[in-house]
């Protein structure tokens, strides 16, 4: 009994019982806090995610869905919707089934696209400044080849798209001669009749060939019955294409590669509906996919040498003396774009020269 124990331990028994049930019920009620709080925040969560809009996008994409620059882009997406917890949705039209490869920037321009993959060079004249991205300069792969692509359009920032917000930039690996016959010096191409176009078709002219313009679904039997002698491609095409099959030698030319730039770039007002942290992580998810598109390139490139060296076609490298013959036969066409863009007020001089130093740049950092 209580009344046993002095004034003191009494006192000091109650006091402990009184706190330790104070301490309880304050436990609880602390609890009881919490829990109400985190039931609070998750119903204020649920109603921002109801009140988040779903942006649905559209990405027309010029290259089929097997090929390994669609399934790039397909991983983009699925990115960006995983890191925007699904709040921007994209759906990609690859083969050019909502806009084709030549009007794929206008879709986006228009609206027909809120994105758009295609080449610069598919509507030339367009992009007077960032031809120059296509230029015979030495491209050693298709990893530099993107990197400063995409640096030096963002660096500066032509006014031939400031109808669109740009992405990124990418590029294939150097352009080689694929032939019927070997070709080791620059006097063995003198009416050589190469399959070319745009660009390319100017490199065969200043190397002495005769250009013959064609798609590349036309070239296999235009090879095989004896139409062209030779085809200038990268060589990740001599796989895909199957190309290996109908050609009996591959010069590399990669001391005079040319490559060809892709785009990817959005609807300015498809852009601007976008929250900022919505903006913010498609430019760091596509920032991510430069280095990415860039080593898919390389890697089609790789298995593309191991399909001819399997099929038994020698690749054939030119000696020191020759690559300079042939990047002083290449020169005029650098001189052409050069003087062409400056005519229209365009900084060629600079961009040429600051685009070779990058290339220069991004092979010294690539292993």
């Amino acid at each position: 009994m209580v009344f046993v124990l002095n004034f003191d331990t009494e006192i000091r028994l109650l006091g402990g019982t009184i706190v330790k049930r104070i301490s309880h019920w304050a436990l609880w009620a602390a609890c009881a806090v919490v829990l109400i709080g985190l039931v609070g925040c998750s119903k204020k969560a649920d109603s921002a995610d109801e009140q988040t809009p779903v942006v649905k996008l559209r990405y027309s994409v010029f290259f089929p869905s097997t090929h390994i620059q669609c399934q790039m882009a397909e991983q983009w997406a699925e990115e960006i919707s995983r890191r925007t917890d699904g709040t921007v949705r994209i759906t990609l039209y690859p083969a050019g089934t909502l806009t084709s490869a030549d009007q794929c920037y206008d879709g986006v321009v228009n609206g027909v696209s809120d994105i758009g993959m295609s080449c610069f060079a598919y509507t030339r004249g367009r992009f007077p400044l960032l031809e120059g991205l296509d230029l015979p300069l030495g491209y050693p792969n298709g990893l530099v080849a993107t990197q400063a692509a995409t640096a030096i359009a963002k660096e500066f920032q032509p006014a031939e798209l400031n109808d669109v917000k740009l992405l990124y930039i990418h590029a294939h690996g150097p352009g080689i001669l694929a032939s019927k016959k070997p070709i080791r010096t620059l006097d063995e191409m003198a009416g050589l009749k190469v399959r070319a176009t745009g660009l390319s078709a100017k490199i065969v002219q200043s190397l002495g060939g005769t250009p013959v313009p064609m798609s590349q679904s036309d070239t296999y039997e235009a090879l095989q019955k004896g139409v062209v002698d030779a085809t200038f491609c990268p060589i990740e095409t001599l796989k895909g294409w199957n190309q290996g099959e109908v050609i009996n030698s591959i010069t590399d030319t990669s001391s005079i590669g040319y490559t060809t730039a892709m785009f990817v770039v959005m609807n300015k007002d498809s852009w601007a509906k976008l929250s900022e942290a919505q903006q913010q992580t498609i430019l760091e998810v596509s920032d991510e996919w430069v280095e990415k598109h860039g080593r898919a390139w390389d890697q089609a490139d790789q298995e593309a040498r191991a399909y001819i060296q399997d099929l038994g076609r020698p690749i054939i490298e030119l000696t020191p003396e020759q690559q300079q013959r042939w990047k002083e036969a290449v020169r005029p066409i650098l001189e052409e774009y050069v003087e062409q863009a400056e005519s229209k007020g365009l900084p060629g001089g600079p961009f040429l020269l600051r685009l070779l130093s990058l290339i220069d740049e991004w092979q010294t950092k690539t292993p």
